[in-house]
């Protein structure tokens, strides 16, 4: 089969495009055949082994993993002895923020780093609705917005942006995106109430005050954010947090910061597909790539520009 492997961090330019034996799943594992795939923040991070504390997880001096690819979506060939879950013929989407190895025309996985995919919907898109979408609802989760609450949303077209803006229109919240003007037709789609276009406008002077802050391409702080947030607003970024705020900020009763680590995998992935079914959440994509041109889809998504998802295409 083929895949996307690398022996080393660095650029885009040390993938190649490899036959490789199939992987044979264990007791507790499917098989899946990938028919797509993304090329995300995450997976640039691990491509590069940036920042450095992620080697911690992903291998200190070289990759633990050769292949790339942190998330899919696809059909279960076979499954292991042990597997009760899912059976063969099932359509699957599938995430770990760690690697998954999923660049490849098949992959083995734990039963529990899956869920079924949407039946409304193609691979493609259902690939599209898995990594950004994953962490926009564990900050949902963590903030737990209500009707008539405010939001603003820095980089609200981007995979993380354009998901959490649904989920918080989902729940009644009163959105601003902050992004490009360009993208205004996206935005009302998505259904966000006001747009600043972040070319023209510093969105940190907005007169409104808001419940929540969140910062989808970490590119602000709390400290610049704390006043936009209301008297007890939540600030909260995708670009890591700042850990002194973060303990300290919610001792002192007023405006904080918090911190949403990626968990409840099989949760999050079972409600997205579900709101997918209501019509509630819409994936975005921006391009596709076949998997013989991944590096141009990982130098691309490295540029900052996508709007919602790139997509590899294992059957092109």
């Amino acid at each position: 089969m083929k895949a996307a492997v690398r022996s080393k961090y660095g650029s885009p330019e040390v993938l190649s495009i490899n036959e490789v034996d199939t992987p044979t799943p264990k007791d507790s594992e499917v098989l899946v055949k990938v028919h797509a795939t993304t090329v995300n923040r995450t997976d640039c991070h691990i491509l590069t082994g940036m920042p450095f504390f992620m080697r911690f997880f992903t291998g200190l001096f070289k990759p633990r993993l050769s292949i790339t690819g942190t998330d899919f979506a696809g059909q279960i060939e076979a499954i292991g002895k042990n597997v009760t879950e899912f059976k063969a013929g099932d359509k699957v989407i599938g995430f770990d923020f760690l690697g998954l190895q999923s660049h490849a025309h098949y992959l083995a996985v734990s039963e529990t780093k899956i869920s079924l995919m949407p039946g409304n919907i193609t691979y493609d898109q259902a690939a599209a609705c898995v990594e950004g979408a994953y962490y926009a609802l564990n900050v949902i989760n963590k903030l737990h917005p209500k009707t008539a609450q405010k939001a603003l949303v820095n980089g609200a077209t981007g995979a993380i942006g354009s998901a959490i803006v649904q989920f918080f229109k989902y729940y009644g919240t009163y959105v601003t995106a902050v992004c490009g003007s360009e993208n205004t037709d996206l935005i009302q789609l998505l259904g966000a109430d006001k747009l600043i276009d972040y070319r023209t406008n510093d969105f940190t002077k907005d007169n409104d005050s808001y419940d929540f802050v969140f910062d989808a391409v970490g590119k602000s702080t709390f400290r610049k954010c704390k006043q936009l947030l209301k008297k007890k607003g939540i600030y909260a970024s995708s670009g890591g947090p700042n850990p002194v705020f973060v303990l300290i900020t919610p001792l002192l009763g007023g405006k904080k910061e918090i911190f949403a680590p990626p968990k409840d995998l099989k949760r999050c992935l079972t409600l997205i597909k579900e709101l997918v079914e209501r019509g509630s959440f819409r994936p975005v994509i921006d391009r596709e790539y076949p998997i013989d041109k991944i590096a141009e889809a990982y130098q691309y998504v490295a540029t900052g520009q996508k709007i919602g998802n790139v997509i590899i295409a294992m059957d092109a």
